[in-house]
């Protein structure tokens, strides 16, 4: 039992040995920043190298704000080329507490991005103290899009939007990026992706100030449900393998997912008022 012990000790000391963080000259240290810590450690993602890999592309995402907060959904098709190569890929995420990111252009780079932002922010927060504010929080993620830039001028971009409920204001905020990282605040609503301009024009047509929660979930899938009658990258609903797109509130309280049920009901409603309409083919 003692040898056992005194094994058990001795591997304990030796993984703390090999897991301590790196240590920095003072004005060389990155600070709370984990992107920087791993660029400083000499951890840099790979070079594409190949014109003939074929990548994957999430499509269409929105956002839009609301009286409570924001709204985020995001549809489930992942294509590559002409073909469908996922049909329930996820592209609503949460950044942390009272923010959230959806993804769209290349899905590979897009997921890794979303993980180290999260564990950005989480590292911020545990170095610092304190939550980064709302404005932070999309600075970083705008940082981490320049970062891409070499990789998305070989045709990898990733154009993210980001959304949170800002505690400072008491209201919801939506920001937007284009692929050198430039970061732009949208006062009410956005949509990117290969649908994106479809869902944008739906949207337009119909959003008000001061929605109530159920108005804009509405919007949100009338929006993408439009961007798929229009765009074939954009995936609509799938009764059949009970696939909805993914939709999630950002607000006060935080970071909460539409149940399923509730989606695939409100997409059920549209598609009888359009077939009622004799909108529907």
């Amino acid at each position: 039992m003692l040898g056992w012990r005194r094994s058990r000790c001795w591997q304990a000391a030796n993984l703390r040995l090999h897991m301590s963080l790196p240590l920095f000259p003072v004005g060389d240290d990155p600070g709370p920043s984990f992107s920087r810590l791993l660029k400083k450690s000499g951890l840099t993602p790979p070079s594409l190298t190949s014109e003939a890999v074929e990548i994957r592309h999430g499509t269409t995402i929105v956002a839009i704000r609301y009286a409570e907060g924001v709204i985020m959904a995001g549809d489930r098709r992942a294509t590559e080329g002409y073909s469908i190569a996922h049909r329930a890929i996820e592209k609503v995420f949460p950044a942390d507490r009272h923010s959230a990111v959806a993804i769209a252009g290349a899905a590979g780079p897009a997921l890794e991005m979303v993980k180290l932002f999260q564990t950005n922010l989480e590292h911020y927060e545990k170095v610092e103290g304190v939550a980064l504010s709302l404005e932070g929080k999309a600075n970083q993620l705008g940082g981490m899009i320049r970062d891409n830039l070499p990789m998305a001028m070989q045709g990898l971009a990733v154009v993210p939007i980001f959304a949170g409920y800002d505690l400072r204001r008491q209201t919801g905020r939506i920001f937007t990026y284009d692929v050198t990282g430039g970061r732009y605040e949208e006062a009410d609503f956005h949509a990117t992706g290969s649908g994106g301009r479809d869902a944008r024009t739906t949207i337009k047509m119909v959003w008000t100030d001061g929605m109530a929660r159920d108005e804009a979930i509405e919007l949100a899938v009338q929006g993408l449900y439009e961007a798929a009658e229009e765009d074939s990258a954009t995936g609509g609903p799938d009764p059949v393998r009970g696939i909805y797109p993914t939709v999630a509130t950002v607000t006060d309280t935080g970071f909460e997912r539409v149940p399923d049920p509730e989606v695939a009901e409100r997409f059920q409603a549209l598609i009888q008022r359009k077939t009622q309409q004799g909108l529907h083919q």
